[in-house]
C-alpha cells in the first residue's frame, strides 16, 4: 500500500472515488465541483488528499485533512473531512494507513490533534476508528446551509 498526497496526474483514478463516497453518503456534488475541490488542494496550503494505491498501482481510497485552530486547546489541529476505501479493498490495511498518514501530516503541519466525524449508523468504520485508538467526541455536530454566493 502506498499513501502519497494527490498530484494533478492522480486526479482522473481519484474521482471515481469520491463519486463512489458521495454515492455512499447519498449526495451528488456535480464532477466538475469535486475535481475543482481536489484542485484546490493540490498545493497543500488549506489541507491534503491523500490517495491509497494497492500494490498494483491501482487507487483503491483516499482521505482529505484540512488545516485549522481550534480554541479549546489553542492550537492547530487537522480535520480529517473524508476517509473512504473502496469495497474490494476494505480490510487490506488501506483505512489504517490512510488515518496514519493523515495523523503523520497534521503532526508535521504542527497540529496538535486530528479530529474527525462519521455517520452515526456508520458501525464498520466507527469500529475502525475505534480499533486505530481514536476517541470519540462529545460534541453533537450541526449544519447551516449558506446557500448562495458570497456577499461583498
Amino acid at each position: 500500500m502506498v499513501i502519497a498526497a494527490t498530484r494533478e496526474e492522480d486526479l482522473d483514478d481519484l474521482l471515481p472515488l469520491l463519486r463512489a463516497y458521495c454515492d455512499f453518503y447519498d449526495v451528488a456534488p456535480p464532477d466538475a465541483a469535486l475535481r475543482a475541490l481536489s484542485e484546490a488542494l493540490l498545493d497543500g496550503a488549506d489541507g491534503v488528499q491523500l490517495l491509497a494505491r494497492d500494490d498494483g498501482g491501482r487507487a483503491v481510497g483516499f482521505a482529505t485533512v484540512y488545516w485549522t485552530w481550534q480554541t479549546l486547546t489553542a492550537s492547530r489541529v487537522g480535520v480529517m473531512n473524508d476517509l473512504f476505501v473502496a469495497p474490494a479493498a476494505r480490510g487490506s490495511g488501506a483505512a489504517e494507513a490512510l488515518i496514519a498518514e493523515c495523523a503523520d501530516r497534521a503532526r508535521d503541519h504542527g497540529a496538535t490533534h486530528l479530529t474527525w466525524q462519521t455517520a452515526l449508523d456508520n458501525a464498520r468504520a466507527q469500529a475502525l476508528y475505534d480499533r486505530v485508538g481514536a476517541q470519540r467526541s462529545r460534541w453533537l455536530d450541526y449544519e447551516l446551509a449558506l446557500g448562495g454566493a458570497p456577499r461583498g
